[in-house]
């Protein structure tokens, strides 16, 4: 997807704040191509910066989608303080909305974590509030991991959940990934009745990525997203 795909959330960081954008700079993933989009907190700011896909028919999309891509905690100030994610049925136009969230958790090591709630949070830690599912496995700073959220919305309104992860080593990024189930991440029923997660499900909304910052110099990173909706 293309940079006028993507329409910046609203009551995001600022510029001064996190500075954002396509480089060339910095390493791509295994099968990356010349670019990858990255955020790089300048001071000490509590918030988050996100992105969703404004094209017709997913701004909002009417139901689920699925939304995958490649991202990085990258190496910078510290190994804490930060979280990147990717985001579906997000409520509205702003971080301050509600989505389920797929992302690399603010830990040392981290952890893959799936989060239902304000995208202005993002992942927090591995085991907080929100937090649906977390992986078995945990990782270094630095690691590209290449992730996919599902989320189909059933009949019934009850909404299905899956995480994958496709090993980059094995299968690079311009090859066909083999997307397999994240260890310690089955498949999460959003039930209509809102008791497995607390809530009521979110049957429907926007898709993209984000970065949540509570110190600086620390950084994130993104490549090879795609988006498709339910029909």
């Amino acid at each position: 997807m293309a940079n006028t795909d993507w329409t910046f959330l609203n009551d995001g960081l600022d510029l001064a704040s996190v500075d954002r954008g396509v480089t060339a700079g910095i390493p791509r993933p295994p099968g990356g191509g010349t670019f990858l989009f990255g955020f790089n907190s300048l001071g000490v700011a509590k918030g988050a910066v996100a992105l969703f896909a404004n094209q017709a028919n997913f701004a909002p999309m009417a139901k689920g989608g699925s939304l995958r891509g490649c991202l990085q905690r990258g190496p910078g100030g510290g190994p804490t303080g930060f979280s990147p994610f990717l985001f579906l049925c997000g409520q509205g136009t702003s971080v301050n909305d509600q989505g389920y969230l797929l992302g690399l958790s603010d830990d040392d090591p981290h952890r893959i974590v799936l989060r239902k709630g304000a995208l202005r949070a993002g992942l927090p830690d591995s085991e907080g509030p929100g937090v649906l599912l977390r992986s078995s496995e945990s990782f270094a700073q630095g690691t590209w991991l290449h992730l996919r959220l599902d989320v189909v919305v059933n009949a019934n309104s009850d909404v299905v959940l899956s995480v994958f992860r496709n090993d980059l080593e094995a299968h690079p990024l311009g090859t066909p990934p083999d997307w397999k189930p994240v260890a310690g991440m089955p498949v999460f029923i959003d039930d209509q009745l809102g008791i497995n997660s607390g809530s009521q499900p979110l049957t429907s909304g926007r898709g993209g990525f984000g970065f949540a910052v509570s110190d600086v110099t620390r950084r994130a990173f993104f490549d090879h997203l795609e988006l498709l909706r339910q029909t």
